[in-house]
């Protein structure tokens, strides 16, 4: 379902009140008169203090409140909920004035909980809360792949369409494909070749049994918009808590995250040595590890055609050395080694463009802590697939830290170095500063909106039909108190629409979700991030990647460019 990815989240607590106590003044968790919504959180294992699920109440209250926990948690996942049932901490948004008494604390979701409701008026009505475990009404396609020959399915959700882009003979064809969790499709194309010559009906079944979607896979070319994404199109396709999903280090382990994606996957590289992991694109369920041969990943990013970069965190003067592949599973080589031309350590890889045909490598250099501050970062041009060669910068005016909490994020606005590059990064005056090539201050927009609390030094730049975007992820320093990671996108192809007085209002801003989502199970510890903007080879869809550790929220994006 295409949906706004416009969010404001709203912190909801209850004030507990003994029944023998006389009712007291109830401070507004809600815009409108009424009990808004309940919501059910684990007490205990993994997910312990995370969401479980939620009931939202319309005007009309029923006696009897059933807040439905969905039949598995993660959905994605094989492991039931029927053990969390008896032990559910509820919480309630009310409005001013309105009490639910006896206080709401720790429930049995199978039992039929009594309590009275008292509105802002003084009514009272006697009310159940209980819960009951739903199976999942989903039922989307979400890819489709004939295996051979290799060909990418093409998904127009709007129209419940597949697109295969081929002349080949699709008579009798097998292919792979991913629905709804716990979702099952008829035919399979897994298990029986189909005829995809002619149009071909998938019926997929939502685990509920009950649910259908018919989807219609054909071969032709589906048509673009003129330029850039379907602002409709724009959907969330996750959010998750990578510690208790992934098994990524929690916040207070120093980890400088960067991301990759390619094949409809994405990489996750922590920079602390480890093997980086790579996961669904689609979802987020962990996959495995990298095959990373003879490369060490310090840092990792993915060109417009979905190669993966993996480079070293080389100190200054040491051998930097830049391994390419298209495969989270094949080994990859040596694209591009030189030594270090700066004296401070590599902090982060970004690349805009195509590596075989033309495309800007950015390096940013990072402090080092108690020794010196940094202004530089090295461009590697690409032109006509050869690296034409390595130049070190420096950003005047400007000085950062050691990575991966102090340091910027240098990228280019284009694969033409005439266009500039953007930076920013952390302490309070940050700015958001578009360089223009020759070192020159074009434009600067203030990039923490709180002054203090955020940390604006994420940033990606890719392009998509035909327009240059720009991403600057915030990651947050205090999550716990209520300020969340914020996601900005930019169209940069015109640099005169760059102007404003903040991120939030530059004229050229095409998606924002500030104070994004995430699962409250973070804390004040490594204020590290990444964004990733991520083409999908065959040009029609746009995905947006972003990774905060304090906050612990990984989550994704996507939108196309598919005329209706």
């Amino acid at each position: 379902m295409k949906k706004n990815i416009l969010y404001l989240l709203a912190l909801v607590m209850l004030v507990a009140t003994s029944s023998c106590e006389d009712p007291k003044y109830v401070a507004p968790t809600a815009d409108r008169q009424g009990l808004t919504s309940l919501t059910a959180i684990f007490t205990s294992g993994p997910f312990v203090d995370q969401e479980m699920a939620r009931l939202e109440i319309g005007e009309e209250m029923p006696d009897r409140l059933v807040i439905p926990v969905p039949w598995f948690y993660p959905v994605t996942s094989d492991d039931e909920t029927t053990p969390y049932m008896t032990n559910v901490r509820v919480q309630a948004a009310l409005a001013p004035n309105c009490f639910i008494e006896p206080a709401l604390t720790i429930l049995d979701l199978t039992q039929e909980n009594q309590f009275t409701y008292t509105d802002a008026e003084g009514n009272k009505k006697n009310i159940v809360i209980t819960g009951e475990r739903v199976k999942s009404n989903a039922c989307e396609l979400l890819s489709f792949a004939v295996l051979d020959p290799a060909l990418s399915g093409i998904i127009d959700k709007a129209n419940k369409k597949v697109s295969l882009i081929s002349a080949d003979d699709l008579s009798a064809v097998m292919a792979s494909y991913e629905v709804s969790a716990h979702a099952t499709i008829s035919p399979d194309p897994s298990v029986e070749a189909v005829n995809i010559n002619e149009p071909l009906t998938l019926t997929v079944t939502a685990h509920d049994g009950v649910t259908k979607a018919e989807y219609i896979v054909l071969k032709e070319v589906p048509e673009k918009i003129e330029s850039g994404f379907v602002k409709e199109s724009v959907e969330q396709l996750f959010y998750l808590d990578p510690v208790s999903n992934i098994g990524l280090p929690a916040y207070n382990q120093m980890v400088a995250p960067s991301l990759a994606a390619l094949q409809g996957k994405v990489v996750i590289c922590l920079g602390d040595g480890s093997t980086p992991i790579y996961v669904n694109g689609l979802t987020g369920v962990k996959m495995g590890e990298i095959n990373l041969g003879s490369a060490v990943a310090g840092s990792v990013t993915n060109d417009e055609a979905e190669n993966l970069l993996i480079v070293n965190n080389a100190n200054g003067k040491e051998v930097i050395n830049i391994y390419r592949t298209a495969s989270v599973t094949e080994v990859p080589s040596l694209y591009y080694s030189y030594t270090n031309l700066s004296s401070c350590p590599v902090a982060k890889v970004k690349v805009n463009g195509n590596i075989d045909s033309d495309a800007i490598i950015t390096i940013t250099h990072g402090g080092v802590a108690g020794v010196t501050d940094s202004n530089e970062f090295t461009i590697i041009e690409v032109k006509n697939g050869t690296v034409v060669g390595a130049e070190l910068k420096k950003a005047d005016g400007c000085l950062w830290g050691p990575a991966p909490v102090n340091t910027a994020t240098v990228v280019s606005a284009s694969t033409n170095f005439a266009d500039g590059y953007f930076l920013s990064y952390y302490p309070s005056y940050s700015q958001l500063t578009w360089f223009n090539a020759d070192g020159s201050k074009y434009a600067s927009v203030g990039s923490d909106l709180t002054g203090w609390g955020l940390n604006p030094n994420c940033l990606d730049s890719k392009r998509f039909n035909n327009v240059n975007y720009m991403a600057l992820f915030v990651v947050s320093h205090f999550p716990h108190w209520g300020m969340g990671p914020e996601l900005y996108l930019y169209n940069v192809n015109d640099k005169s629409k760059f102007t404003g007085s903040t991120v939030a209002d530059v004229a050229c801003l095409e998606l924002v979700n500030d104070f994004a989502s995430w699962p409250q199970s973070g804390d004040t510890g490594v204020a590290s991030g990444d964004v990733v903007i991520a083409p999908s080879a065959d040009g029609f869809k746009l995905y947006i990647y972003y990774y905060d550790h304090n906050s612990q929220v990984f989550g994704a994006y996507v939108a196309d460019c598919i005329k209706d």
